[in-house]
């Protein structure tokens, strides 16, 4: 069994040699230029204006959270779609028992506010939802 995993070995070894090689041969044939204007950030050519380093809300990190939750949960169904047919009526209620538990958790994100990223239109119902 082991034997045929001998190409994908080989492939993986020659990919690691080439890229080494690629970046040692680089680093020796190229010209080592630098300094402080080199190290400076620009963005598009053009220095810049003000700090690069901004504060960020929390609320856009926790939404891509959230997003890459969901989007797991989507990269489950596609499998469960192939094999339909084959897991029958268990398989089916499995993944309804699946989705159901995701609603619930998309609908506790909602309640809590964890969507809403815009300025609220009432301070007061932003207070209560994250009040409880």
């Amino acid at each position: 069994m082991p034997r045929d995993y001998y190409p994908i070995l080989l492939a993986f070894g020659v990919a690691i040699v080439i890229g080494l090689a690629i970046v040692v041969l680089s680093y020796l044939m190229g010209r080592q230029t630098g300094g402080r204007v080199k190290r400076t950030t620009v963005e598009s050519g053009v220095p810049l204006l003000d700090r690069s380093h901004k504060r960020i809300s929390v609320a856009f990190f926790l939404v891509a959270i959230d997003f890459i939750v969901f989007d797991i949960e989507a990269a489950f169904l596609y499998p469960w779609a192939l094999v339909m047919r084959a897991g029958g009526w268990p398989l089916f209620w499995a993944v309804m028992v699946f989705i159901g538990l995701i609603l619930v958790g998309y609908a506790y994100i909602w309640k809590k506010g964890g969507l809403d990223l815009g300025p609220s239109r009432t301070t007061a119902v932003r207070r209560g939802s994250f009040a409880r």
